[in-house]
């Protein structure tokens, strides 16, 4: 069989959902198995958000600028989902690398209650206090009025958010990668085609404007959680949740809390700087502010499926480590940080080359488009490091060893990023272009940094 036919052959296993034991056999094989899924599965999740920015830019810029600053605050709730997800899926990847499936399907149970906890204080503070977070994070009177119903809804059904996160994560850390990918085909196929209905008021759908993208969002998501509930008590072939697992257990919960409150501090190190970054741009007006989030929902769409081939990596270092193999990891993540390279730099030219046409599809703004446009061409620039930094980063995270991680995103975005775009952006006057900027030159360094910690190899010690 040639190399090609080989590789077809591969992706349709992948699609389809594969029962290979990942701790054994060719390396390049496992990671197209488990990327093929996760980076469609990224692909979606990534839909979510280009796709309510596409319809809700024919509102106006106020109403792009309420999207903007809400995705700023639901960074939060991505925090924990993600946090929790590191701690989760490495833990689950280990005892399936063991091939324990019973404590397995125990660290889920326990993961899922825990990350209901926190929706739930979330959501109750996002519904009485939407409007003063929108005046905290800098939005103009027009912006508050037009955005408070859309942030209410995202924040109050955040549970949807933390869970779609939390139990995919799962589904990675056991290899089950095509089942999160066909729960987020569902959800987007909902989002997609309910989110113009609500917004514009089609056919028997009220018009509810920007709200209307909110309600269709938490809606989709929901109904993939609902999905994935599904397939961990009838379909998933490595963690099945049986009546016997649906109990609490402290010790667990303990642990995986201790785990991943390093995995969230990590995240939020992260999407707090983006919160940052949004502050600052606020002050050079609703056009500027509406730009960067048409750029950044584009960027966020190769992005994150460039995050689905990290998890990958991240998986076959958990399942590596559990089943005594740290060389079988390391050449692993060395494999994926050059598919990873590929990929993401060819992305980078396109974006350079197209941006006009890119920018053009979301708004026809002059002002709104000559942002958006120098912030992706800009933030392109950083993709080829990008794509090795986010690579390895994972991978510490496959391996439990989350405070590496997390120590160089406090070095490379809050001691490096957020000082620097403040400098350029007024310091030397170049306004939104220095923090497009201070953001490539942030990727570039945590690539880098990264690299270096990661061939001490401290990380293959790590237990879980």
């Amino acid at each position: 069989m040639s190399q090609r036919s080989e590789f077809w052959s591969a992706v349709r296993e992948a699609l389809r959902g594969s029962r290979q034991d990942y701790t054994e056999g060719p390396i390049a094989r496992a990671i197209l198995l488990l990327a093929v899924p996760m980076v469609l599965e990224m692909f979606m999740e990534s839909l979510f958000a280009v796709a309510d920015v596409f319809f809700v830019s024919r509102l106006g810029a106020d109403a792009v600028a309420a999207v903007g600053l809400t995705e700023s605050l639901l960074a939060i709730v991505y925090t924990v989902a993600m946090g929790l997800s590191i701690g989760v899926a490495a833990t689950v990847a280990r005892r399936i690398g063991e091939h324990d499936y019973e404590r397995a399907a125990t660290t889920a149970v326990q993961g899922i209650a825990v990350g209901l906890t926190a929706a739930l204080l979330f959501g109750l503070g996002g519904f009485v206090f939407a409007p003063r977070l929108l005046q905290a994070m800098g939005a103009s009177p027009a912006v508050v009025t037009i955005g408070t119903s859309y942030t209410r809804i995202m924040l109050s059904g955040n549970a949807a958010i933390m869970l779609l996160f939390l139990i995919n994560a799962i589904f990675r850390g056991a290899g089950d990668a095509a089942i999160a990918m066909r729960v987020l085909w569902f959800a987007n196929a909902i989002n997609i085609v309910l989110g113009p209905c609500l917004i514009f008021g089609l056919g028997p759908f009220p018009e509810m404007g920007v709200a209307g993208a909110a309600t269709a969002t938490t809606f989709g998501r929901t109904m993939g959680v609902v999905v994935q509930l599904y397939a961990l008590a009838r379909k998933s072939e490595r963690v099945r949740i049986l009546a016997r697992h649906l109990r609490l257990i402290p010790s667990v919960m303990w642990q995986l809390v201790r785990l991943s409150a390093t995995g969230m501090f990590q995240v939020l190190v992260g999407t707090a700087s983006w919160i940052a970054l949004v502050r600052v741009l606020s002050t050079f007006g609703s056009d500027a502010l509406a730009g960067y989030t048409i750029s950044i929902r584009v960027i966020l769409f190769t992005l994150l499926p460039a995050w689905g081939l990290s998890n990958a990596a991240a998986t076959m270092v958990g399942q590596a480590l559990g089943a005594k193999k740290p060389d079988r990891a390391e050449a692993a993540v060395w494999m994926a940080g050059r598919f990873n390279l590929v990929f993401l730099g060819s992305v980078g030219v396109l974006y350079f080359a197209f941006a006009p046409w890119i920018i053009g599809a979301f708004s026809n703004n002059p002002a709104v488009h000559e942002y958006g446009v120098e912030a992706i061409r800009i933030i392109a620039l950083g993709f080829p490091m990008y794509a090795w930094g986010m690579v390895l980063t994972q991978s510490f995270n496959g391996a439990g060893d989350t405070w590496t991680p997390t120590l160089i995103n406090i070095g490379c975005f809050w001691c490096w990023e957020i000082p620097l775009a403040l400098i350029l952006a007024t310091h030397f006057h170049l306004g939104p272009r220095g923090v497009f900027i201070a953001i490539a030159v942030a990727f570039s360094t945590l690539a880098i940094v990264s690299g270096l910690l990661f061939r001490r190899g401290t990380w293959k010690t790590r237990h879980v």
